[in-house]
């Protein structure tokens, strides 16, 4: 495969990239560079310097952190590990590949500081890490959207887009923690995060660019072998609202105790005015019993909303990507995210039932109607019947989406990424 493997935490030069074998992929434990002096940047410790050892009063509290953070890294492993069989490229397959390794190297990352910082509990809390699945009836992962099905490369681009877009903002919190091993732990995670959701980004493009040029052909993309757009509107619609709910509840007191304690803070603290947070509130939309309202709540207790938001905003600068596909292609149709109550499981909306534009419905009209907004049975099974055999000549790519604009590292798209040994 011809992967990058992380060499150093230098920004200038941390990963080598070259064919390895599988076998001889090496994980490493790579921490960011520490800061010299470090502060606290937010919450009742403000100013104070950062600790080097878990302070015994915040010890279940950051090892339920760290925990949650990892049980998501071999979570998406399990999710995407067969998608090999149904590649669309060798591109995609050695992409995939070198996401499956980072979330492994990543998993590391989080057991390194169990076993380092967490004693006996600790290192049975890192086992518990291997112990559970995802989906698994008995033993599931923690967080719901990593026991979804992930069984199509519509599905994974959306996971990679929208999922693994939760975990930049979840590590960008983390990074900001009084706990400095963590921080620093995070800060490095994130420069391989990014390549994630750009496999993400770009592979929603190249769908939506070959189903754009289908059209041209005939508006039933489906019968030419593509994935139509009000599909992957489906897909969009699945992928970015379970992702909602991995922020959690948007009032929580939790959320307000992390941030208070200096645990886990608000992505990119640095660049709000107010690092205590104790005087300010936050506009929230609960449901009424006529349709959202606006209510104001205390700031820290909306610190997941906080987060929330910005995600959501990232999230719509891709979509916006995606439409200039379509309109420069002189296609009228809009992808567009769902309103943020629609389809959810956790938090103020959870109990609601709310058609994708947010208009709420009873429970019944949104079951009856499912299959307009979300991937009914027939449209996964078209989707993965596109996908039934792997493409693995470097010169070829599956008719259901474009290719890159470029390849890896310089590399052409036709780069013999996957060379299989000789019998």
């Amino acid at each position: 495969m011809y992967l990058r493997t992380a060499v150093g935490v230098d920004a200038q030069g941390w990963a080598h990239y070259g064919t390895v074998k599988m076998p001889d992929y090496r994980w490493g434990i790579f921490l960011a560079d520490p800061v010299s002096d470090r502060r606290i940047g937010f919450g009742d410790h403000y100013g104070k310097p950062v600790w080097t050892e878990v302070p015994g009063e915040h010890r279940n509290t950051l090892r339920r952190l760290i925990v949650t953070q990892g049980d998501t890294e071999p979570a998406s492993v399990e999710q995407q590990r067969a998608l090999g069989h149904s590649c669309p490229s060798l591109y995609d397959l050695r992409n995939l590949f070198q996401i499956n390794v980072e979330e492994g190297r990543h998993l590391w990352a989080m057991a390194y500081l169990l076993h380092s910082y967490f004693g006996r509990d600790g290192r049975e809390e890192a086992e518990g890490l291997l112990a559970r699945r995802s989906g698994d009836s008995d033993r599931p992962r923690i967080l719901g959207a990593f026991n979804e099905p992930c069984t199509d490369w519509l599905s994974l681009f959306m996971f990679t887009f929208f999922t693994d877009r939760d975990g930049k903002f979840q590590l960008l919190a983390l990074a900001e923690s009084g706990f400095d091993p963590l921080s620093r732990t995070t800060r490095f995670m994130l420069t391989e995060e990014a390549h994630h959701m750009f496999v993400g980004e770009t592979g929603v493009s190249r769908v939506v660019r070959r189903t754009a040029e289908l059209m041209k052909q005939n508006d039933d993309v489906r019968k030419l072998g593509g994935i139509d757009l009000p599909t992957i509107q489906k897909y969009l619609n699945l992928w970015y609202s379970v992702s909602l709910d991995l922020f959690g509840g948007e009032v929580s007191s939790n959320a307000a105790s992390f941030f208070a304690d200096g645990l886990k803070g608000r992505a990119k603290e640095a660049s709000f005015e107010d690092h205590l947070a104790l005087d300010g509130s936050y506009t929230i939309e609960p449901p009424g019993p006529h349709g959202l309202v606006k209510e104001d709540v205390p700031l820290r207790n909306a610190m997941n909303e906080v987060l929330r938001d910005a995600y959501v905003e990232d999230c719509q600068r891709g979509v916006d990507k995606w439409n200039q596909i379509l309109q420069g292609a002189g296609i009228g149709y809009r992808l567009k995210l769902p309103n943020r109550c629609f389809h959810r499981k956790i938090g103020i909306y959870s109990n609601v039932s709310a058609e994708p534009d947010g208009r709420l419905v009873a429970r019944d009209e949104f079951e009856r109607r499912r299959d307009e907004w979300l991937p009914s049975d027939a449209d996964q099974d078209y989707v993965k019947s596109l996908m039934t055999k792997p493409v693995y000549a470097p010169n070829q790519m599956a008719n259901w989406i474009a290719p890159p604009t470029h390849g890896i590292k310089g590399r052409p798209v036709d780069f013999e990424y996957v060379r299989w040994p000789e019998a």
